[in-house]
C-alpha cells in the first residue's frame, strides 16, 4: 500500500493523529527532504528508514520505491510541508503505483492554499489553484494571461525571491484587483497582507524575503469597486 501523508505546513501540532499512526506503522518513508522529514519523525519519536524522492531525482528513485511496493511493503510518501503531489513531488509515483494495481490512499491534512483562501476575504465559493508560476517574466505573464478573464478567485504559490516580480506581472496582466498575500501560515507570526495589487506590489518591492508565499487574487466577477481592503498585516501569536 502507498500512503500519501500530509505533513504540517508550519505548526507541528497540525499533523493528524492518523498521519502519526500511519508513519509509525509503515515499512518505509519516502521523503522530499530526508533531513526535514527526519526532524519531523524525531519530534514524534518515530524511527523509520527513508528514501529521498525529490524533483531532481524522481526518475532515479522511482524504481527503488517500486521495489518495496512490489514486495508488499507499506510505504508513506511525504513532502516537506503539506500534501504530496500538490506543487511537490509525488505524481509520478502515484501514477506508477496505480498502473501496477498497487493500492493508494491519502491521509489528508494541512495545505497552504485553503487557509490562505479563507483568510483572504475574497470569494471562496469557486476558485482556481494554479500552483507555482514559471520563473521567467515572459513565461509567467503568458501563464497569468490564461486566467485573465476567469471569474473565479485565483490562488498561486510563489518563492520569496520572485514574489515582487510576480506581483508586478500580476498587476500588469490583471489590473489593480483586490488580492491577499499569505506568509508563515499556522506559525507564530502568521501574516496576511490584503489590498490591491498595486499596493501589495509596492510593499513587497522593499521587503526582505522570507518563507514561501501564497497569493490570492480576485476574479473578474468580484465587484470590488468599493474595495474594503486597506493594506494590512495580521499576526497571530
Amino acid at each position: 500500500m502507498l500512503y500519501l501523508v500530509a505533513t504540517p505546513i508550519g505548526n507541528l501540532k497540525d499533523i493528524t493523529l492518523r498521519a502519526i499512526e500511519t508513519l509509525r506503522e509503515v515499512d518505509l518513508v519516502v521523503s522530499e527532504d530526508t533531513r526535514k522529514t527526519g526532524l519531523l519523525l524525531q519530534h514524534f519519536e518515530i524511527k523509520k528508514p527513508q528514501i529521498s524522492f525529490r524533483e531532481d531525482n524522481e526518475k532515479r528513485a522511482l524504481p527503488k520505491v517500486m521495489e518495496h511496493l512490489f514486495a508488499d511493503k507499506n510505504v508513506a510518501l511525504v513532502t516537506d510541508a503539506g500534501s504530496p503531489s500538490v506543487s511537490d513531488p509525488g505524481f509520478t509515483l502515484v501514477r506508477e503505483a496505480l498502473a501496477n494495481h498497487i493500492p493508494v490512499t491519502a491521509i489528508p491534512g494541512a495545505t497552504a492554499l485553503i487557509p490562505a483562501l479563507t483568510l483572504s476575504g475574497l470569494p471562496v465559493h469557486s476558485f482556481t489553484f494554479r500552483g507555482f508560476p514559471p520563473r521567467k517574466s515572459g513565461q509567467r505573464k503568458r501563464f497569468l494571461e490564461a486566467d485573465a478573464m476567469s471569474p473565479y478567485t485565483l490562488i498561486y504559490y510563489e518563492s520569496p525571491y520572485r514574489l515582487s516580480a510576480f506581483l508586478n506581472d500580476a498587476l500588469e496582466v490583471f489590473g489593480d484587483r483586490s488580492a491577499a498575500v499569505a506568509n508563515d501560515l499556522t506559525k507564530k507570526f502568521e501574516r496576511v497582507d490584503r489590498g490591491r495589487l498595486k499596493e501589495l506590489s509596492e510593499k513587497f518591492a522593499t521587503e526582505a524575503p522570507r518563507g514561501e508565499y501564497t497569493v490570492v487574487i480576485g476574479g473578474t466577477d468580484f465587484d470590488d469597486k468599493n474595495n474594503i481592503f486597506e493594506t494590512s498585516e495580521e499576526q497571530t501569536e
